[in-house]
Formats: C-alpha cells, structure tokens, sequence
C-alpha cells in the first residue's frame, strides 16, 4: 500500500515496482507449472498411465498391473504425475488410489491457447507469401542416351 507521507513519484515508483515485481513472480510461477505438465506428459509411461486413469479411480497396484516396470517406478512416476496437477492420490487405509484431476490439463491449455493466435497470424502469413510466389518453371529432363 501507498504511504500518504511519500511524494507522489516515489509512491508510484513503489506501486509500479510492487506490480511489476508481482506480475513477474506470477509469470515465473506460471512457467514453473507449464513445465511440470508438458515435462509429466512428454513421458510415454506417464500418458499410458493417464491413459489408464481416464477410465476411472484405481488403486497403485492396478494402475501399474499392465506394465512391465516395478510398483516403485509406477509410484514415482505418479508423483510426476501428482508434482504436476495431472493426478490426486488419496491413501486409505494401506491402498493409496489415484484419480485424474480434472483441472489439471489446465495450465497447458490457457499455455496454447496464449499462443494459438500468434501462430495462426505467422501460418496465415505464410500461406499468403507461398501464395504469392510463381511456381516454378519445370525443368527439361536431360536427354538419357541408352546403350
């Protein structure tokens, strides 16, 4: 908050820095869980087991039953999977299960769509600079002698 005793330009030096520094630590933070997400799911272990989670809550054991690695390795790449957004867990009991988040595509999803419209204007400009272009002349095929 503003002091009433500061001049006004240092209380707005103070306010715009404050923002800024706001601004720039929510942006850091929002990188931080892009990351988490494309990092969890740019794994093949890891979207197999969403996979398998899309049908509905199930335990550890189940989750990992079709695949050939360890009950250890499926539980770390669920806290891959849990770090992210992409998936909860809930231990009762001596079962932990596992349930998809449903907001947990979220980040990645605000992420393209910030971006989608930039890269539509640069494929939209693209297609008009190709557009323009002549197509090229054919060239004459070399005259093959045959023995």
């Amino acid at each position: 908050m503003l002091s009433p005793r500061e001049p006004p330009a240092e209380q707005l030096s103070e306010h715009l820095t404050n923002h800024t520094g706001r601004a720039i630590l929510k942006s850091m933070l929002n990188q931080v869980a892009v990351d988490q997400v494309f990092q969890a799911l740019g794994d093949p272990t890891r979207r197999a087991l969403l996979e398998r989670l899309s049908r509905g809550p199930m335990s550890v054991s189940e989750l990992g039953a079709p695949f050939e690695i360890s009950l250890a390795a499926v539980v770390q790449h669920l806290q891959h999977l849990e770090q992210s957004g992409l998936v909860r867990t809930e231990k009762v009991g001596r079962v932990r299960t596992c349930r998809l988040d449903p907001g947990g595509l979220d980040v990645a999803t605000r992420w393209i769509s910030d971006r989608r419209p930039l890269w539509e204007r640069r494929l939209d400009r693209l297609g008009e600079i190709l557009a323009e272009e002549p197509a090229p002349a054919a060239k004459p095929k070399p005259n093959r002698r045959t023995r």
